[in-house]
């Protein structure tokens, strides 16, 4: 799978990463389809505190356990892919991405 990312970034998800998180973190399994839309209108963008070349995207959805966010873990380079997707309670701790203007 390929998403169009807002950062402007084709980012894509193999299916050997789909399966690690769907496993890994079961609870997505019943939210996977808002992967896309966390890639396209994220809440906030971070940059991850270990490699900056890695983003985390996040998004709240309310109906989520009583309001939870998705996050979406990018590692951004020449071919851009998915690491891991979880549901998380907040936004960690990390440098705000910030959307250069050409």
């Amino acid at each position: 799978m390929k998403y169009k990312s807002v950062i402007g970034k084709t980012i894509e998800l193999t299916n050997e990463r789909k399966n690690y998180f769907l496993v890994r973190h079961a609870g997505l399994r019943y939210h996977f389809s808002k992967v896309k839309s966390v890639l396209t209108e994220p809440d906030e963008i971070r940059y991850s505190k270990r490699d900056n070349k890695v983003l985390l995207f996040y998004k709240f959805f309310d109906k989520i356990l009583s309001g939870k966010y998705i996050a979406v873990v990018v590692r951004v380079n020449r071919r851009s892919f998915i690491i891991t997707a979880y549901i998380t309670d907040k936004v960690k701790i990390g440098k705000k991405y910030e959307q250069t203007k050409n």
